[in-house]
């Protein structure tokens, strides 16, 4: 057999023409990045404007590449640019395109530029636009828990440690920590979007470039707040990227916590929450089943999100300085994963605006497994000054007679708690029903409907200035 034909048997089907085929296939870019193409445009015309302000190129010139681009973005956007794999890239279709439409003047564009200072503010373009997207969607998510919150203040509904019932909450008290949570998730994005403002533009392929340029410029232009220090970093740097995917996946970390409370509290054993028909589906056999589907859809994309963290970070961990290859492997996790947040957001927005609250079944749950033995406890350390560990032995005796009884804390008799503590006195009811323990929780941050209304107040304040 010979050495062609071998190869041919080896590579076979896609790859029947060899390995030039293979190259093309696993080097083309196109089929993902051409995503990039508003901020490749974007920052060809800024730097084409720098170009001819510092006398490196022609006004005409750069007249004629802006009026190309502009063009070229129309026809893209209309649908009929036909993007080339052999051209590998968005940044060589673009500039191919450039000149059939303007000759040679769209050969000066690439002047003191590279594709690895390109395709690095091509990015961190891309990125920085969708952080600001994600921040307004998290804007929306926290406005819907905050109208929850502020209706269900004092809905009491139990809280629970290992999953088990411990002390009676209200459900606006547990709508306010998901307010807290995507809060930081907020914060972190803002964080991110400040870190990210710089520009790399004008590093070139490495060293920077002999040129007189302006990055000042250049970066101004493209509204970041200053260009990259070093030339170096800035076509190497992905942290931004994983900054993004970071966030990214603590973010739906916290959504799939959320999706998980809202499957189980729908449950028929809970029956906390339900969801209309628009976040639900049925089942095909089952005629009485009705799925929290996109609950748990958000549940199971949050792997998909984190694993592109661990793929990009793992693609990073090897790569010297600066640019390699490697690095294109950092857009399809950004650009799905991306995708995917925004869809888990508006989808978990919408079930928290839609679902309907059993206020009944939740109180109903708040008093189950002697919840309030806490406020027993704490009535005997300030009523009869017993030390909290004393008061602790006494309130799991008066729990273990209830248990025995199968009676609530509340329905013992005044003469069962003296027979195990006689200085109880009947003033001890007033603590033992549920919705006394929840008001009498006003510490700061606390679950009494006035500290919630509180907490309320300040977050509305808050997120209108965010």
């Amino acid at each position: 057999m010979s050495d062609k034909k071998a190869s041919n048997q080896m590579w076979g089907g896609r790859f029947a023409s060899g390995p030039a085929a293979i190259m093309e296939a696993i080097n083309a870019s196109i089929s993902f990045d051409r995503k990039l193409y508003a901020q490749d445009i974007r920052g060809s015309i800024a730097h084409s404007e720098m170009l001819a302000q510092t006398g490196i190129i022609s006004a005409a010139d750069q007249e004629k590449i802006a009026h190309g681009l502009n063009t070229i973005l129309a026809e893209i956007e209309a649908g009929s640019f036909e993007f080339s794999t052999r051209l590998e890239d968005i940044h060589m279709n673009v500039e191919a395109r450039l000149a059939e439409l303007i000759g040679a003047a769209a050969g000066r564009l690439h002047t003191a530029r590279s594709r690895n200072d390109q395709v690095a503010v091509d990015l961190r373009l891309w990125v920085k636009d969708e952080c600001f997207r994600v921040a307004e969607a998290l804007k929306g998510l926290i406005a819907a828990f905050l109208e929850r919150a502020e209706e269900h203040a004092a809905t009491v509904m139990p809280g629970f440690t290992h999953m088990q019932a411990a002390q009676p909450v209200t459900f606006g008290h547990h709508c306010m920590a998901y307010v807290e949570m995507f809060s930081r998730d907020l914060s972190r994005v803002r964080d991110a979007i400040e870190r990210m403002d710089q520009s790399p533009l004008g590093a070139a392929a490495l060293a920077g470039t002999s040129f007189p340029i302006d990055r000042h410029q250049t970066a101004k232009a493209l509204g970041f707040r200053e260009p990259m220090r070093n030339s170096l970093d800035s076509v190497s740097d992905r942290d931004f990227a994983m900054e993004f995917l970071g966030l990214a996946a603590i973010c739906a970390t916290h959504l799939s916590r959320l999706a998980e409370e809202i499957i189980i509290w729908s449950t028929p054993q809970f029956g906390f929450v339900r969801l209309s028909d628009s976040f639900s589906t049925g089942s095909s056999i089952m005629p009485q089943k009705k799925n929290p589907d996109a609950a748990e859809l958000v549940r199971g994309k949050t792997g998909r999100v984190t694993g592109h963290l661990v793929g990009l970070l793992t693609v990073m961990k090897g790569m010297p300085l600066t640019y390699g290859k490697d690095m294109q492997e950092d857009k399809e996790s950004v650009f799905d994963a991306a995708e995917t947040l925004d869809l888990m957001l508006a989808a978990m927005t919408g079930m928290v605006r839609d679902m309907t609250v059993n206020a009944a079944a939740m109180k109903k749950a708040a008093g189950a497994g002697y919840s309030t033995a806490t406020d027993l406890a704490d009535w005997l350390v300030r009523t009869l000054g017993l030390p909290f560990r004393e008061a602790h032995h006494v309130t799991g005796r008066a729990v273990a007679l209830a248990e025995e009884k199968k009676l609530g804390l509340d329905r013992l008799p005044l003469e069962d708690l003296q027979s195990i503590h006689p200085g109880i006195t009947a003033d001890v009811f007033s603590v033992l029903a549920v919705q006394n323990s929840v008001k009498s929780r006003t510490s700061f941050g606390g679950t009494a409907p006035s500290e919630v209304r509180k907490q309320i107040r300040y977050w509305k304040k808050h997120i209108a200035k965010a």
